[in-house]
């Protein structure tokens, strides 16, 4: 029973790994790309418009079926959502790094200088 069910989150996770969204994020969470985060909540908010439309849709007498509709388009919405303040909170850290990274940089870059620099001749 374990096995199946390991096996059946392994084939779950594989097949969401190419869902359109979830390649779209994959594509956003690279570091040149972090900048584009608060634009794509945007693409949340459409999914959270269509979410509430095909609700109004489902409850003015469409087919019940559209309900996974509605599911799918509010858990995509989230995503992109949650995205937004997580790109925020990754690209500080990133240029925070990368801020420090240069200091000690030139920190090493003075420290050579001083070091290779001629001593001073005693007479």
């Amino acid at each position: 029973m374990f096995k199946r069910i390991v096996l059946a989150s392994v084939l779950i996770h594989d097949l969401l790994r190419y869902a359109p969204t979830n390649v779209v994020l994959a594509w956003l969470r690279r570091r040149d790309r972090l900048k584009f985060g608060i634009p794509f909540m945007l693409l949340g908010a459409a999914y959270w418009t269509t979410t509430m439309l095909l609700a109004a849709e489902i409850q003015s007498g469409a087919p019940a079926a559209l309900n996974l509709l509605v599911l799918l388009t509010f858990w995509n919405g989230a995503k992109f959502i949650a995205f937004g303040p997580y790109s925020l909170l990754v690209l500080t850290v990133a240029r925070t790094r990368e801020a420090m990274a240069r200091r000690r940089a030139v920190k090493r870059e003075q420290q050579d200088i001083t070091d290779n620099a001629p001593l001073p001749i005693m007479t």
